[in-house]
């Protein structure tokens, strides 16, 4: 079986090798500008690769790692209906987080579900503000993946149907791929079943529409950041009245205690998980070189969408926009872990490491010293009526965020 698969996977990548050394990574290559990466980083237990591709006309995807001496923060927000929803998250999550762990003076379940509630509830202010002159922003939402790395333990939390999947030896020392998160999306039996016990009274809580099942014959995922119109009855916009709310917005949370035999984990957009199954993705990080191995992810799942529709000698010639018939945007950051390095006092660079920005800027992510720093305030320390740029960010957009606001089909 190892065998067959490491065919089809040298197959699926080796015509792909002359677009090796696109845009920002360190290979040489032919340049390709809708493929971001980058290939090789350091965090706090480790190493991790990076990769984004775009397909729609403005970029729906958003991802970041903040690697720090304390820990690891990893984040992708897939976005439909737009980016707004995705942006948002992107800017505002990992933000809540490090603010509610400082106060608490660590990192546990509680936190993250009150970082996500905290999101939710700052992006629905914001389509309350404006939805009388951009009424569309109701129908924007995110699905969100975080996972934090902090004190051993592995914390994952998610929205939707993001996806992070463990590599672990198993018997035989052999590789085995272990779903850490829960796929909430109405093509599966159980989600429907659940939906439909919290709506008794809704008959048409979940329908097919075509080859597919959807919330409302509309989207198919259950839980997100955002799609107000599906959580709040004064944005329905068009949508018969609502008794209660449709989607959700409390994330599933796990956490485990990382062991010697995990060696990874793969965090990653439906854009990947649409084209690669958990297991054809854990066997490629764990066969090729690490060096580049998000790189190779994204380009396996490029060819596996374009060999069903026959479409690879075009495939790199497509735009954005036009290349979303054949597939979604994808993010994907693999998280390598050294358990040599786990006990250590690293030094590893503080700096946050966002998609598509290839500027680098110092990482938040540390807690135990800021809190040992704000039991012992300067002169420096702002008052309570200054301003910080953090503040700033649910309210006012980033000198690089982008103005258009692409709408397309709903997930």
């Amino acid at each position: 079986m190892v065998s067959w698969l490491d065919r089809t996977v040298s197959a699926c990548c080796q015509p792909l090798g002359r677009y090796v050394g696109l845009s920002s990574g360190v290979l040489g290559g032919e340049d390709y500008p809708l493929l971001w990466y980058r290939d090789l980083e350091k965090h706090s237990c480790g190493e991790f690769s990076f990769a984004v591709v775009q397909a729609n006309q403005v970029c729906e995807d958003y991802g970041h790692v903040e690697p720090g001496r304390e820990g690891t923060f990893v984040g992708v927000y897939d976005g439909h209906g737009g980016h707004d929803a995705s942006r948002f998250a992107f800017d505002n999550l990992s933000r809540h987080l490090i603010t509610l762990a400082r106060e608490k003076g660590t990192i546990d379940e509680e936190v993250l579900n009150n970082a996500f509630a905290a999101t939710e509830d700052g992006f629905l202010s914001i389509v309350k503000r404006e939805f009388h002159v951009d009424p569309a922003i109701a129908s924007t939402g995110c699905c969100c993946l975080v996972g934090v790395i902090w004190r051993r333990t592995l914390y994952v939390a998610n929205l939707g149907d993001c996806r992070a999947v463990l590599g672990h030896t198993g018997r035989f020392n052999r590789i085995v791929a272990e779903q850490l998160t829960n796929d909430h999306n109405v093509r599966i039996k159980e989600v429907r079943d659940e939906l439909r016990a919290l709506h008794p009274d809704n008959p048409n809580i979940v329908s097919r529409v075509g080859s597919s099942w959807r919330v409302k014959g509309i989207i198919k995922v259950t839980r997100a950041i955002g799609d107000a119109f599906l959580k709040k009855p004064e944005f329905a916009l068009g949508v018969e009245p609502l008794r209660r709310a449709v989607l959700r917005a409390d994330p599933s949370v796990s956490s485990r205690n990382l062991q010697p035999c995990d060696r990874f984990v793969i965090f990653a957009s439906p854009g990947l998980w649409d084209l690669l199954s958990n297991e054809e993705v854990v066997q490629i990080v764990h066969t090729y070189p690490r060096q580049g191995i998000a790189r190779r992810l994204v380009l396996s799942a490029m060819n596996v969408a374009a060999d069903a529709r026959k479409k690879y000698d075009d495939l790199m010639n497509y735009d954005k926009g036009v290349r979303r018939a054949l597939h979604d945007d994808i993010t994907v950051v693999v998280i390598l872990i050294d358990h040599n390095m786990l006990n250590d006092e690293l030094s590893v660079p503080e700096m946050s490491v966002r998609g598509f920005v290839n500027t680098h800027r110092p990482s938040d992510f540390n807690i135990e010293q800021e809190v040992a720093t704000e039991s012992e305030p300067t002169e420096t320390e702002p008052t309570e009526t200054e301003p910080t740029e953090t503040e700033l960010t649910e309210s006012e957009p980033t000198e690089t965020e982008p103005t258009e606001t692409e709408l397309t089909e709903t997930v």
